[in-house]
């Protein structure tokens, strides 16, 4: 590569026998190999995903067994050279004629989105799971989501390194990346662009149907980012129904009951272990 290329192109693929060819031709076409660091993740695939990369002039790292997309993307990010870093679908759902304006982009902001427009394909399961997400989201970072969980992105290399430690090895790398940019302050810029159905094989991520990782998410994604949000509230709560019951036993029978007093106390808890929360997410997100 280049001394003078300032950015690494990542593709995380898995079983893509289908569909990685598409994409890397397109690469190839572009010139992009001769640009950019171009950098292809194989995250154990048991099909001929490497075999075909391996036939185009790109760099290829190889996990063993499948450990998820976001440790694919971890393993490309270490791995990777470039001050700006671009990240896309192996699957040929993203057009990458739209890195360079990414990369253009990235002059100005922290984080580029290619925000998803309205004609794009989206799998009509997933939004339930999606807007459910979003919601929480922005309760916790008290502003407007982008498109959270776009697959096109692209991050300075210095500032998504420093967060790995805090992103997941499973399919929420970008939920989690797009709300820890926003909670530290960083700037986000969007640009619309269309996705295409996917090549080859359908997708693994199965929000409708899994139900229990999407929950579990939004629970990771509230204690990571602002734990008060949810202790604070529901202490309040609490501590105001054990007032409200103690007041109403000691007007009927000049006594407190025991079960205000256990609400009470629950919500004096429920306050404390917020704080104690709250100091050891800002603790994590400061990095190791």
């Amino acid at each position: 590569m280049n001394t003078s290329q300032k950015t690494s192109i990542i593709i995380p693929a898995y079983n893509e026998e289908g569909a990685i060819r598409f994409g890397l031709d397109k690469l190839i076409n572009l010139n992009f190999q001769t640009k950019y660091e171009v950098i292809y993740i194989d995250d154990g695939s048991t099909d001929k995903t490497a075999e075909i990369i391996r036939e185009f002039p790109v760099k290829l790292y190889q996990h063993n067994v499948n450990k998820g997309y976001g440790a694919a993307l971890k393993t490309g990010i270490r791995k990777a050279s470039g001050d700006k870093i671009v990240i896309l679908d192996s699957d040929g759902q993203h057009d990458p004629d739209n890195i360079q304006k990414i990369i253009e982009m990235m002059d100005e902001f922290d984080m580029v989105i290619g925000e998803r427009s309205s004609d794009s394909f989206q799998v009509k399961n997933r939004q339930s799971g999606k807007k459910l997400i979003k919601w929480v989201g922005e309760y916790m970072v008290e502003q407007k989501l982008p498109d959270y969980n776009s697959g096109f992105r692209g991050f300075r290399r210095n500032i998504i390194y420093s967060m790995l430690h805090l992103m997941p090895n499973g399919f929420s790398f970008s939920t989690t990346s797009t709300l820890a940019f926003l909670k530290e302050g960083f700037t986000i810029g969007t640009f619309p662009i269309k996705v295409n159905e996917r090549v080859g094989r359908k997708s693994n991520v199965k929000f409708a149907k899994d139900g229990t990782k999407t929950m579990l998410l939004i629970f990771r994604i509230i204690m990571l980012f602002n734990p008060l949000k949810i202790f604070f509230p529901a202490s309040v709560i609490f501590i105001l129904a054990g007032l409200s019951f103690g007041i109403y036993g000691y007007i009927i029978a000049s006594r407190f009951s025991n079960s205000a007093i256990l609400l009470t106390t629950l919500g004096m808890f429920l306050f404390f272990i917020g704080l104690i929360a709250d100091q050891i997410s800002m603790l994590n997100r400061r990095g190791q």
